[in-house]
């Protein structure tokens, strides 16, 4: 302690605004002599707890305002929200002082979750997480297995790892932390069978179409192989996607890809792909099955009123307005128009299931299905003998999630390995690399949910800063802002501190 005054002197302190007024506190302080001769300072300036800090303008309260409002909208947000505020401070001060703000110390998780995220372009980042205070640790450019088993070399003593069915974290922790259990995330191994699912359905797409109830036998017979009628094939339209068809298989029949072939062609990729997915170029042709409308209900009322000979849409259309028709006039006139031709009503038909909807049935759960949806399955897995094991084998690996046991394990990658079907060979052989994980991803209550929260909110942060920030700041950002809402998610509604 030191009496010893050497001067006084005058300091001018921000503090936050009254009624929206900028509050200046004079504040007269003194400098006094250092009495310690081991000391190199000559004189200090004495500091008022809770009003000064040393090389400061501006009060503790004001300034844990301006950190705050950094972390959580950054330069330019920041700086808007401190002006309505009545603090006038630049995006670059803002920033500054919110990189001036020191991390909290890292303490090492018991349980780690690692997961990689976009940071821009083809460029990944790496985030860690504490899955038992779901609280963010640190991110860093790249995701290669050398920076996480430095990262866990210099942090000792995790235990549990989760992670998803990434090669490259597989190795990362096996040499950073050889004695961690490593934990495959369910939701992952589920995604991962879901897409070869999908991928199955859209190898087996002819067979989508025995999804739809048998035509009735009083109607007329639906064309199965898209023919068209006599009348539409000597048309310029049929005749151009013929020509279209026959170049397309010709070139991607010698091995091409389709992207040279629509360069070739002058055509778009997507097109290119539906041309060579085609059985025969009247698939191409063919005229999509009308999707169902809030018009079918009153098309018996419309086939009257025609045969009755009222022909005017509008008179029609508020007719149907009075017996309830909520719809547009136009969705009226259109369907009046292949009256006018002479032909019947438009009647809507079923449309077959596409690969991914034939998927979503497969991998939802039977007591979830409703009693249309259950048919349409059992009428496609009884056509489709590859759709059926695939679905024999999807529900045979639920029932391991579902009741925690991974005992049956060996044995449903043996069979999903000699399946004969690509797509579950090769996510056979990836499950069986990592098969000490996923069993312990199937009955261990870790998963990688926490990450996939983080992870969000990393993408969230990284697009308000409009992808102009870097690493660093995009660390600390996330890093505060985690613990920023946890302090004030906990405080007390009737605390004003």
């Amino acid at each position: 302690m030191s009496e010893w005054v050497h001067s006084r002197y005058v300091r001018h302190l921000a503090d936050t605004t009254v009624g929206g007024r900028p509050v200046r506190i004079d504040l007269g302080v003194r400098r006094l002599y250092c009495q310690n001769p081991a000391c190199s300072k000559v004189t200090f300036a004495e500091q008022v707890p809770g009003l000064t800090m040393r090389y400061q303008r501006r009060t503790p309260l004001l300034q844990e305002l301006v950190e705050a409002v950094g972390v959580v909208l950054a330069g330019r947000g920041g700086a808007r929200m401190l002006s309505i505020l009545g603090i006038a401070l630049s995006r670059s001060a803002v920033l500054s002082q919110l990189m001036r703000v020191p991390l909290p110390p890292l303490v090492t998780p018991r349980v780690l979750g690692v997961d990689d995220f976009a940071l821009y372009g083809d460029t990944y980042g790496t985030l860690l997480v504490d899955a038992t205070t779901r609280l963010p640790l640190t991110l860093w450019e790249g995701r290669d297995a050398e920076q996480l088993s430095r990262w866990l070399r210099e942090h000792p003593g995790v235990e549990v790892a989760c992670r998803d069915g990434s090669l490259t974290y597989r190795q990362g922790i096996a040499a950073g932390a050889p004695d961690a259990v490593q934990v495959s995330d369910r939701f992952h191994l589920w995604q991962g069978l879901s897409r070869r699912v999908q991928d199955i359905a859209a190898a087996h797409r002819g067979c989508l179409t025995a999804a739809l109830p048998a035509p009735d036998s009083a109607g007329p017979e639906p064309t199965g192989t898209g023919e068209v009628g006599a009348g539409e094939v000597d048309g310029p339209a049929v005749q151009h996607a013929r020509r279209l068809f026959e170049a397309v298989q010709a070139l991607a029949g010698t091995g091409r890809s389709h992207s040279s072939v629509a360069r070739e062609l002058g055509l778009d990729r997507r097109t290119v792909r539906k041309y060579v997915r085609a059985r025969t170029w009247q698939e191409i042709i063919r005229r999509a099955p009308r999707r169902p409308s809030t018009l079918d209900p009153y098309l018996d009322y419309l086939q009257q009123r025609w045969d009755e000979g009222e022909r005017n849409a509008v008179i029609l259309h508020q007719e149907l307005v009075g017996k309830g028709y909520l719809g547009h006039y136009q969705r009226v006139k259109m369907a009046l128009a292949p009256l006018r031709r002479g032909l019947p009503l438009d009647e809507p038909r079923e449309r077959p299931p596409s690969p991914r909807e034939a998927a979503r049935w497969i991998i939802t759960g039977p007591d979830r299905h409703g009693l249309q949806t259950a048919e349409r399955l059992h009428r496609l897995l009884e056509h489709c003998p590859e759709l059926r094991l695939t679905h024999g084998l999807v529900r045979e690996f639920a029932a391991m999630l579902d009741t925690r046991d991974a005992t049956p394990l060996p044995d449903w990658l043996e069979r999903l390995a000699s399946s004969g079907l690509a797509p579950l060979t090769g996510i056979a052989a990836a499950l069986r690399e990592d098969q000490h994980a996923v069993a312990q991803g199937i009955t261990t209550p870790h998963n990688s949910g926490v990450n996939e929260g983080r992870i969000t909110d990393v993408k969230l942060q990284k697009r308000m800063m409009g992808g102009r920030a870097g690493v660093p700041l995009l660390r600390h950002r996330v890093v505060l802002l985690a613990r920023l809402r946890r302090r004030y998610a906990t405080r007390p509604a009737n605390d004003p501190g």
